[in-house]
């Protein structure tokens, strides 16, 4: 069975394309069951996200698509959620969403993976940022809300790697993944970005396996063609590390799946 629950909306404002669209390349792509997990609304960052009032219309969107396209493919409603505690509304966790995707995008209110913000890394110690990034991961693991953790190690984006061993700062952060019953998404996004890389690294993937922590597989697909990217490659990986089963959900309820 072929999963990708990690794929966006035109109404994030930086993704292209019709919802339906995105649906019949799924098909095409032989996937089983697709997920929208469009950037949640918040009151930050708002040029990059849907806005609260468009919230029915996504949810509405989707509903029609589940019914004409009920007999090819099994669509999950599901949302991409910053955790940035400060702006983190209840209403987003009231949604009645078949899963959640929690993400770190941002190190205080700085965008690490915006090529926009790029010049700030030359700022920053970098062994800092990558230990700010796993707390920040491990922070939204004990909150307990969340079900599927985007992209972990996403701060490689543009070939930033630590230069020193960040093994215990990792370990600390899968424990808690762990503890809070999330599954770990391997994210396609990363083989299209400079780094030229899937979320995360096959050592991750690795420590993961080794300590039972599920995956589930995610696209990130900002336009249609992204849709299944790299798909028999990441699968390949994931079966050479030992996993044949991946993660899926409804209302929250997971389910694992053979791939």
């Amino acid at each position: 069975m072929r999963v990708d629950l990690h794929n966006h909306t035109y109404l994030c404002k930086h993704a292209v394309g019709s919802m339906e669209e995105y649906i019949q390349k799924a098909i095409e792509q032989k996937i089983d069951i697709f997920g929208f997990s469009c950037h949640n609304p918040m009151e930050f960052d708002k040029q990059f996200r849907m806005d609260f009032a468009e919230l029915p219309f996504y949810f509405q969107e989707i509903e029609k698509l589940k019914t004409k396209y009920a007999s090819q493919i099994t669509i999950k409603t599901a949302l991409e959620i910053d955790f940035l505690p400060p702006y983190l509304e209840d209403r987003i966790f009231e949604l009645p969403l078949d899963y959640r995707i929690g993400a770190v995008h941002f190190l205080g209110d700085w965008g690490f993976d915006n090529p926009e913000f790029i010049r700030e890394y030359a700022k920053r110690d970098i062994n800092v940022c990558w230990e700010q990034y796993f707390d920040a991961i491990t922070q939204m693991a004990k909150t307990g809300k969340f079900d599927i953790v985007a992209h972990l190690d996403l701060l490689k984006i543009f070939n930033h790697r630590p230069t020193k061993d960040l093994r215990k700062k990792l370990e600390e952060t899968l424990r808690a993944i762990k503890k809070a019953n999330m599954a770990v998404e391997i994210n396609a996004a990363g083989l299209r970005k400079e780094v030229k890389e899937q979320y995360p690294s096959k050592e991750i993937l690795e420590m993961c396996y080794g300590m039972e922590i599920p995956i589930t597989f995610g696209s990130d697909a900002h336009a249609k063609e992204q849709i299944g990217f790299e798909r028999e490659y990441l699968e390949a990986l994931a079966k050479g590390i030992g996993y044949d089963k991946c993660a899926t959900y409804t209302l929250r309820d997971r389910e694992m799946v053979r791939f």
